[in-house]
């Protein structure tokens, strides 16, 4: 029997969560939340290597609205973030609204119903007026195509799939990769390790954390004074959305003030010449996810830690060999290496207008109306979607400014019972074009290969500016951007 509800959310993890507890704090109860997993807290359910943590600020890393948490640390852990997470889908009551171990196979536009069929993998079938995808930009994991990789007899993980059971005490550990999650890991596990083995492709800017216990005293205050509380988050706003600029491909003082903070913190932690020689970017400012950490650098400097930037050629049973021909024998490989940032489909078949599948649409590329919307999937939007990612904030700020636009949508189609939304391809083709303009004059499209950007060099995770022109952008839904139907 199908199920109708007004809105259907695929995911909760914080988007999820946050555009459920809107709903109904709206008044809005008729909708669904479909989490695949038996838990609430997506990236911060999955991730949970020793280290991981947000490098963005607590006080920022969570919506404007209802309790604000108690953060213990300038940024939070991953257990603390998602205890926060649950005590939110509690206070909001979201339980009833979500179902759990529901994973969705397809979800398909019906042109005569005027709104979406949900399949899931058991059998369940939805029906809802508006779709909405929740599922993020990091939440399928992406191993590195290694020749030998099934010939291994140790034992392999991801960052993102971190076995409960594993115990690297004493063990030789190869590390691939050096970027976010390989910079919180590393520091946290060289200490127990007899051998750890980091292979670094290419070399990152890293900058301070600055990361510090918070006193009882300041934690107190805080919860004690919202006026303060709200100060406090009002300066880290206005002062980290002022970085935008420094990611500009241009000179400017914000980025010059930058470039010389990270090539200060790699002299000062890395007194070995040779090391400190690998360690040292050859490409724009950037141009890469920039890193903060305040002891990856000193633990490199172990004696039981060793940087190796020669290339992998394949994984054997006892190690890995790189092109110099050397075998490094390991017992346990961990593979940080990231996401497919790419595939924005969360693994689910969409299917709009006309029998194309988002997959097909989005063969040569992801790309929405205001990182939202996409021309022939009428009442279907995206939270975190194609070029909402930002290098220099906090993203809840981005999705906070999505999950007001859909609820603008929403009062859209209340007053047009009979409307479907689908965004005009004109103003999404020429909504693209600008956005790409504005990204060819940043240092996303400088000459290095990134997550962020596609084969051919085009830039379809990250959002060019600061986040006031893009709550500007989102404040107003403006319906004319959607054809009549």
């Amino acid at each position: 029997m199908d199920e109708d509800y007004e809105v259907v959310i695929i995911g909760a993890g914080m988007s999820g969560l946050g555009m459920a507890a809107r709903l109904k704090e709206a008044g809005r109860h008729s909708f669904r939340v479909l989490e695949k997993a038996s838990s609430v807290g997506g990236t911060w359910r999955d991730n949970t290597y020793p280290g991981a943590a947000c490098d963005v600020q607590s006080h920022l890393y969570w919506y404007s609205f209802g309790e604000q948490p108690d953060w213990s640390h300038v940024y939070a852990g991953q257990p603390e973030i998602l205890r926060n997470l649950e005590r939110f889908a509690e206070t909001h009551d979201l339980g009833g609204h979500i179902r759990f171990g529901t994973e969705v196979t397809q979800a398909s536009w019906s042109p005569r119903e005027g709104g979406w069929t949900v399949l899931t993998a058991r059998g369940e079938r939805l029906r809802a007026r508006v779709l909405i995808t929740a599922w993020g930009q990091l939440s399928r994991p992406a191993l590195a195509r290694i020749e030998g990789a099934d010939s291994f007899t140790g034992v392999q993980a991801h960052t993102a799939r971190w076995p409960d059971d594993l115990d690297l005490t004493g063990k030789r550990v190869a590390c691939i990769g050096t970027a976010a999650s390989a910079v919180q890991l590393v520091p946290t596990i060289a200490p127990a390790t007899e051998r750890l083995t980091v292979f670094q492709r290419s070399a990152n800017y890293l900058l301070a954390r600055q990361d510090r216990a918070l006193s009882d005293e300041e934690r107190a205050a805080l919860l004690a004074e919202p006026d303060r509380y709200q100060a406090m988050r009002d300066a880290l706003h206005d002062e980290r959305d002022g970085w935008a600029v420094g990611l500009r491909d241009d000179a400017n003082p914000v980025r010059a003030q930058f470039v010389q903070a990270a090539g200060e913190l790699l002299e000062t932690q890395v007194p070995d010449g040779p090391l400190r020689e690998l360690l040292t970017p050859d490409y724009a400012f950037g141009c890469k996810r920039v890193l903060i950490s305040d002891d990856y650098y000193p633990a490199l400097g172990r004696d039981n830690v060793e940087l190796v930037t020669e290339r992998i050629t394949r994984i054997e049973p006892e190690g890995i060999r790189t092109a110099d021909g050397r075998r490094h024998d390991v017992d346990v490989i961990v593979h940080a290496t990231g996401f497919q940032p790419l595939d924005r489909t969360g693994g689910v078949e969409i299917v709009g207008k006309d029998l194309r599948s988002l997959r097909e649409v989005w063969k040569e590329g992801p790309q929405a109306y205001l990182g939202m919307a996409v021309s022939g999937f009428p009442n279907m939007f995206m939270l975190y979607g194609p070029n909402t990612n930002v290098g220099h904030h906090s993203i809840l700020f981005m999705v906070e400014n999505q999950i007001a636009y859909v609820l603008q949508a929403l009062r859209a189609l209340d007053a047009e019972p009979a409307r479907r939304l689908d965004v005009d391809p004109e103003v999404q083709r020429s909504y693209n074009e600008e956005l790409q303009r504005e990204l060819a004059k940043t240092a996303f499209s400088a000459g290095c290969a990134s997550w962020y950007k596609t084969a051919d060099g085009r830039v379809v995770n990250n959002w060019p500016s600061d986040l006031r022109t893009y709550r500007e952008r989102t404040a107003v839904f403006t319906p004319q951007d959607y054809v009549q139907e």
